[in-house]
């Protein structure tokens, strides 16, 4: 095959499985490092040294062939380039906007996925130790070492996307690299256009944002929880000051007053670490008016409760959780993961006091995402969890032909229910309405209240 069909095949990974000429790329890649002032390149911006490195490189194909096309040589340029700079065969998948997720399941099996479908690319390293040199050069961007005495490492790259290597021994079936990619931010507009949720669901969001409800976004790997938080977030007014705080920053918040704060993982001594837990507790003493964790995942639980319930009202946070009763019981079990002795009754007490709203993701097997469920805490004191649904998302049995089999979609309506009292009186007090589609009843229906284990 002609290395035409090598670059179409690059540059579309979903075609045929192209012929590969690494041999090719390796020789003219030495070439351009004997050629180049390592020197000079360093002082250079990544743009201009990109630039300068592609000139160099077509002289010497000029001067020493082989014969190509032009295509051919555009193709065989960007390929040594991406190898000399990049991350070689991984930079056309991180140009690709429509991927989210890299995985690469040692150097012959590369999987993306876009639209929420996972699929396997007709592509591979040339070698495991190519597959090496490539995770080593992501680490090291972030001073990080890979080897058997540290083969597990989380990164992120410059442009913000996070970064997962685990190596043999630990990997038995060669060395393993994910990157997600930095979700773009979507307006709840958006959302709503993607069927992620309704306009009555956004007027109930909002009301409750304004109103200072502390709000925890719950949801499975992948379901969207950073980007419906990231969402939300452009509801809090712009005078108040906000301070985020996340292992891997990917909140993008456009008010004027935000200090993003982002955890430090330990240097090659074993030293230096920052947690989530320390910058929760430094963020008390910083006078935030809304405090904003991208995943609550230990210790920190414990902190983040007890802040939401003494003065910082309306602060959001993430939870891994297939339910909304499971987010609670996650959230009490994460809270007894501080080294603070705590009964789980009396942390059963503290999200009483401090959760107001759950927000539930779901990512549905056509790999749409939606809000599955909001629920009310309607708990509070010493009793047991109970929550009250006011919003759920059902789908559609098959009986009724409302899913498309040969598409896979799922289809399905957004039920609204009454809010409480309660619930419906602090939103007037902060001069906020009820949404029509919603209404206020005097007592909890016993129909859509249940209580969660706790």
């Amino acid at each position: 095959m002609s290395l035409r069909s090598r670059v179409v095949a690059t540059r579309d990974p979903a075609g045929p499985e192209p012929a590969r000429d690494d041999s090719l790329v390796a020789v003219y890649r030495a070439k351009l490092l004997e050629e180049i002032d390592l020197a000079e390149m360093s002082s250079l911006q990544a743009a201009d040294r990109r630039v300068r490195l592609e000139r160099v490189l077509g002289h010497i194909i000029s001067r020493e062939g082989p014969v190509l096309s032009s295509g051919e040589r555009t193709q065989l340029i960007r390929r040594v380039v991406d190898e000399a700079l990049g991350l070689g065969i991984l930079e056309p998948l991180l140009a690709d906007a429509s991927i989210t997720e890299i995985m690469v399941n040692g150097p012959d099996a590369i999987f993306v996925e876009r639209s929420g479908r996972v699929e396997q690319l007709p592509m591979r390293f040339a070698s495991a130790e190519q597959l090496m040199q490539t995770i080593e050069r992501i680490v090291s961007t972030v001073n990080r070492r890979v080897d058997e005495s540290n083969p597990m490492v989380d990164a992120r790259l410059p442009t913000g996307e996070r970064v997962n290597v685990i190596i043999p021994p630990l990997a038995l079936t060669g060395a393993t690299l994910t990157i997600r990619r930095f979700p773009r931010a979507y307006s709840l507009t958006e959302l709503i256009e993607l069927g992620s949720l309704d306009e009555h669901m956004l007027m109930l969001l909002a009301a409750c944002v304004r109103a200072r409800f502390n709000i925890i976004v719950s949801g499975g790997t992948g379901s969207g929880k950073t980007t419906l938080l990231n969402a939300l977030s452009a509801l809090i007014p712009s005078h108040e000051r906000i301070i985020t705080i996340e292992d891997s920053a990917e909140l993008q918040l456009q008010q004027d007053h935000v200090i993003r704060l982002e955890s430090r993982p330990p240097n090659v001594e074993g030293k230096g670490q920052v947690t989530i837990r320390d910058l929760v507790r430094n963020s008390l003493r910083m006078r935030p008016d809304r405090i904003i964790v991208g995943e609550v995942r230990g210790g920190e639980t414990l902190d983040m409760l007890q802040a939401m319930s003494t003065g910082h009202d309306g602060s959001l946070a993430t939870v891994h959780a297939n339910t909304a009763e499971d987010a609670l019981t996650r959230l009490q079990t994460l809270g007894s993961m501080s080294e603070v002795d705590v009964p789980f009754e009396a942390l059963r007490d503290q999200i009483n006091s401090a959760v107001d709203v759950l927000v539930q993701l779901t990512r549905h097997a056509d790999g749409s995402r939606r809000i599955s469920e909001i629920a009310l805490l309607v708990s509070h004191g010493r009793e047991q969890f109970t929550i009250a649904t006011v919003t759920r998302f059902t789908v559609q049995p098959y009986m009724s032909g409302t899913i498309d089999l040969e598409q896979r979609r799922v289809h399905g309506y957004y039920e609204h229910l009454p809010l409480p009292r309660r619930v419906a009186d602090r939103l007037y007090v902060a001069g906020e309405s009820v949404p029509p589609a919603f209404g206020v009843v005097e007592a909890v229906d016993a129909r859509n209240t249940r209580e969660a284990t706790g």
